[in-house]
């Protein structure tokens, strides 16, 4: 599917083929038009705007600022730039609380983006959250692993499945979202070893990011990926650019221009 020409979208009936015949589905997240637009044209075949668009975009030091309005205004303008991978937006904190809420805020992002799925974070205990958006005609993304909205209960940021206890919860936690009807799964910061293992007993796809090569595809935020950033990128990220350093030259050369214009113009001819 990745080698096609075709620019028709991509939908979840596409991405389970990828997962089924073993090719590797490559995602990246994306909060601008021009961005998405790079992105879909560069064979990405699922786009993710992510409440990480707080941390990258916004300033936040975490993702549990951002609102439902934010996710709805960026979407907006990912799904314009794209016409082939398949977009998804984040519910982000505090607006899926229940079933009826998550089904509100996810009808919202539907109408007003024109997305073709919501990801929500967090394992058995959505379960009825998925089920209730997917009886509703609603693809839905799980996660589960490191689950950024939830960092304070967490304690931080830091790999699960360390230990027998955690590692079984996750794979009951993988298999509840399947059966409540997710069409993959987004497995953070999980040990690889379990990341592989969830990966095996699924039918679904999943979609790691920092939990090893064993999964269905793999996920960046795009700004990590082209070295964009102010603070270094995550150890698993290894930066395919260095962006941030390009905008600089940039910029301080024509700072310089402006500050000193007669010693960049060039000498007239006679």
């Amino acid at each position: 599917m990745s080698k096609q020409a075709s620019t028709s979208r991509l939908t979840v009936r596409d991405i389970q083929a990828l997962r089924d015949r073993g090719e590797p589905i490559a995602v990246l997240t994306a909060y601008d038009y021009v961005t998405a637009a790079l992105l879909d044209r560069s064979g990405v075949e699922l786009i993710l705007v992510g409440d990480s668009l707080g941390n990258v975009i916004l300033g936040y030091d975490t993702t549990i600022p951002v609102t439902l309005d934010d996710m709805i205004r960026h979407t907006a303008a990912v799904n314009r730039a794209t016409e082939r991978a398949m977009v998804v937006c984040d519910l982000p904190f505090g607006v899926a609380t229940d079933p009826e809420s998550a089904l509100k805020a996810a009808i919202e992002v539907f109408q007003k983006t024109g997305a073709q799925g919501v990801k929500l974070e967090g394992g058995t205990h959505m379960a009825p959250v998925v089920e209730r958006l997917t009886s509703q005609g609603i693809a839905v993304m799980g996660h589960i692993g490191l689950v950024p909205q939830s960092v304070h209960r967490l304690g931080g940021y830091y790999r699960h499945g360390k230990d027998l206890v955690s590692a079984e919860a996750l794979i009951k936690d993988a298999l509840a979202l399947q059966e409540a009807g997710a069409f993959s799964i987004v497995l953070e910061l999980i040990v690889p070893e379990i990341a592989e293992k969830i990966t095996r007993a699924l039918k679904i796809p999943t979609i790691g990011i920092g939990s090893g090569a064993g999964c269905s595809g793999q996920v960046l935020v795009v700004n990590d990926l082209i070295g964009l950033n102010i603070k270094p990128a995550p150890s698993f990220a290894a930066p395919k650019a260095d962006v941030a350093t390009v905008i600089r030259q940039a910029v301080e050369s024509y700072v310089n221009e402006v500050k000193h214009p007669h010693d960049h113009n060039p000498p007239q001819s006679r």
